[in-house]
């Protein structure tokens, strides 16, 4: 391996890896210590795309290929859902570090299978694309919860509605919208960061009761869900989200019994109790007494680095052994809750945490074999517009 830069492979050039060629490309100078150098596509118009437009960039028409041609030492992974952990494992067997997109599959039994791989190739690295835990929002939320600042957590909620994707957003591609395709709509598809944002900040519930509905849409798979979580501490969560509200929001607010934190509008606030409110319940003596609120708009420090950050700190690890953004094996968490989810919302039923594996399996089994076959489409959109400073 060249010590100064890491060279990436890009497994799948649809929408989101053509996104990905052009940070590498067009946007070098945000990637640091890396270079793409290889890409693979089964469309023969995607490899044209790649040929045409990718200069000095060796194209494959299968990932083996591709992972034995020594032009390599990272895989990107941005094929549809259900091939991730295949697709990872494959490229780790063949000894190569993997940086996977999210989410990391589509059911967790798999991801476990894919989990234990990196575990038998402690000599390589293992990644997830979870570029929002770049956003320095986030990070001083983290940062905030860890040092205690909240006090006890009480209650998580997250209202994310701004997804809105019409009509047009389904027509991009025949696997968009079914369950045989993506495997999941709002959830498994533009949820997973903020699915692993709620359980990075908040740990993940042991109990989960959700609706997951089609509403307004010719689809085959969610596009609007309420959850209600409890947490083994006593904490409660709420998780609203919708691919189909036009005056959707984005707020999220983690409450303690000392202070809350609310993200909203790209901009933290922090409201801090004088006194604890454990404390303050016993000794109040009036009927209505309320602990004096201090108000905080709390700055933030560095930029955001989103994707490029992802990609930077990936090389970073393999060159100078500086800190990940995500491990690989991490993206199991959301996506438990995101099944969990499903799960509930399937059998009408209050979901335990770990779920059962075999039969969401079993469940999401029938759903492809019923799910509606759309005419395949072969488009790379750009998909720039759909990341947002706190969205995707």
């Amino acid at each position: 391996m060249d010590k100064k830069q890491v060279r990436y492979g890009i497994v799948g050039i649809g929408k989101q890896g053509t996104f990905y060629t052009k940070i590498f490309t067009k946007l070098s100078s945000l990637v640091k210590g890396a270079k793409l150098t290889a890409v693979c596509d089964i469309s023969p118009e995607r490899r044209k795309y790649a040929e045409e437009n990718l200069k000095g960039v060796k194209v494959f028409d299968n990932y083996q290929d591709m992972f034995e041609s020594g032009l390599i030492d990272v895989v990107m992974v941005e094929t549809p859902h259900y091939f991730h952990p295949q697709i990872a494992t494959d490229a780790m067997k063949a000894g190569l570090n993997v940086l996977c997109d999210k989410p990391a599959g589509v059911y967790t039994k798999q991801v476990k299978e894919m989990n234990e791989e990196a575990k038998k190739h402690p000599e390589l690295l293992f990644g997830m694309m979870f570029n929002q835990r770049t956003n320095p929002l986030y990070i001083k939320a983290k940062e905030l919860i860890d040092s205690g600042r909240l006090g006890k957590l009480t209650r998580i909620v997250w209202i994310i509605t701004d997804w809105y994707r019409p009509r047009a957003y389904y027509a991009q591609g025949g696997w968009r919208g079914t369950w045989w395709g993506e495997g999941g709509g709002v959830l498994l598809n533009q949820c997973p960061h903020q699915l692993d944002l709620f359980t990075w900040l908040a740990g993940l519930p042991v109990s989960v009761t959700a609706t997951a509905s089609t509403v307004g849409r010719d689809i085959s798979v969610e596009n609007d869900v309420t959850a209600y979580c409890k947490f083994a501490n006593g904490a409660t969560g709420t998780f609203i989200a919708s691919t189909g509200d036009a005056l959707g929001e984005n707020r999220l607010e983690i409450i303690g019994t000392r202070a809350r934190i609310r993200i909203e509008n790209d901009q933290l606030t922090l409201d801090t109790l004088s006194v604890d409110e454990r404390d303050w319940c016993p000794v109040c003596k009036e009927p209505f007494g309320v602990p004096e609120i201090q108000h905080e708009i709390v700055q933030t420090d560095g930029e955001n680095p989103q994707h490029a950050g992802v990609l930077n700190a990936f090389a970073a690890h393999i060159l100078h052994g500086t800190p990940l953004v995500a491990d690989g094996r991490e993206g199991i968490r959301g996506l438990m809750l995101s099944n969990a989810m499903h799960l509930s919302s399937w059998t009408n039923q209050t979901v335990s945490l770990p779920i059962d594996e075999e039969l969401f399996l079993k469940l999401l089994n029938e759903k492809r074999r019923t799910s509606r076959h759309k005419d395949e489409v072969d488009a790379a959109i750009d998909v720039s517009g759909s990341f947002g400073s706190t969205r995707k």
